[in-house]
């Protein structure tokens, strides 16, 4: 919106200029939706209390330690959708689709995560939706979210998938490119929901991985660097790492609210919608496959889940004493503060291999 409104009145007005470059919105976006957090944090935290006197419901089968925390209020990631949408509309160019895109699958995703948190508070258990009903909600997003994009982007790119390391290299996927996109976005986005389970374990990977797809967008968006670099070039995109910085920022906000002890949680509200964003974003950026690097974590988190989940009906035996894999590392004795603070260490050198990819090729 600055954006808009501003830069047209900077030839009468040189200071105006800030808003031309990205950089500075882009850092804006950062402290409006901190400060946006910090601004509706408290209000939100207490609604939530008022409308959760119970608080999340815990997981009967779920570790020991976790039953310490009843009462703790959930759907926080509310606060997360406030900020992130505030800062977006107000330093992104609104003229630039794929900003709109993105916003859809943040908000869409989002708004079935608030349905699923709802529904688990109204039946006082861990349960929410069903499950196919859910994965039909996000198919149905991710799809409207897939097509529009491939009408962004311009060709060769609109169907075709890059492949990191190799330059030059694409896939044509052909009609068969919006499978692949609605893949990438729903399992991005519940990935980051399996991998939200201790207090701060999945707001943290998501900023790391928000700030390297920020730093991936702007050099995409840009002709010059995208051509030193030797990746492919998609105009517009560069509007988008505004966007993850607002997710920064926002992230950051609610990681105040977050920290152990946790005042509030996530819950699917949250963690959907920022998974399906990141999911979006490399789409978008032509960078799918890096996604599964940068987000290596989530990508550890869900795999855990499926090979626990295959082996026992195939073996009748479990892999890990409990999954997702940070449960199993509570159930070997692990303080959860350990767990929290070596996940973010996996996370950061996931995040320095998949940012690598951008020059070694």
């Amino acid at each position: 919106m600055l954006f808009n409104l501003l830069v047209p009145l900077a030839d009468q007005f040189s200071p105006l200029n800030l808003f031309r470059f990205l950089t500075f919105r882009s850092g804006g976006a950062v402290i409006t939706a901190l400060v946006v957090s910090f601004m509706f944090g408290p209000w939100v935290i207490n609604w939530l209390r008022r409308q959760q006197p119970a608080g999340q419901p815990i997981r009967e089968d779920g570790p020991a330690t976790h039953f310490e925390k009843a009462g703790t209020p959930t759907m926080g990631g509310f606060l997360i959708l406030i900020a992130v949408t505030i800062s977006t509309i107000l330093w992104a160019d609104l003229a630039n689709g794929f900003v709109w895109s993105i916003l859809l699958v943040t908000i869409g995703f989002g708004a079935i995560g608030f349905v699923d948190d709802y529904m688990k508070l109204t039946r006082r258990n861990s349960r929410g939706i069903s499950s196919r009903l859910k994965l039909l909600l996000q198919l149905t997003v991710a799809i409207i979210a897939s097509v529009w994009i491939m009408n962004l982007t311009g060709e060769p790119l609109a169907d075709s998938i890059a492949v990191p390391f190799f330059k030059d290299v694409l896939v044509d996927l052909g009609i068969f490119f919006i499978p692949v996109a609605m893949f990438v976005m729903v399992g991005a986005s519940n990935a980051v929901n399996l991998t939200d389970g201790l207090d701060g374990l999945a707001i943290v990977p998501v900023m790391i991985a928000a700030s390297c797809f920020g730093l991936i967008a702007y050099l995409v968006g840009n002709a010059v660097f995208a051509n030193y670099l030797l990746v492919n070039y998609v105009p517009g995109t560069g509007e988008l790492a505004v966007f993850c910085g607002a997710l920064v920022g926002a992230g950051l906000g609610f990681l105040w609210y977050n920290a152990p002890p946790a005042m509030v949680f996530m819950g699917d509200t949250g963690s959907l919608s920022m998974g399906g964003a990141l999911g979006g974003v490399s789409i978008i950026t032509k960078h799918e496959l890096v996604l599964a690097i940068i987000g290596g974590l989530f990508v550890l988190e869900t795999v855990s889940v499926i090979v626990q989940v295959v082996s026992f009906k195939l073996t009748g035996r479990r892999v890990f004493r409990m999954a997702p894999l940070h449960h199993h590392f509570e159930q070997r004795g692990w303080a959860e503060p350990t767990i929290v603070i070596r996940f973010w260490i996996i996370a950061t050198v996931l995040a320095l291999v998949g940012l690598s990819t951008l020059k070694l090729r």
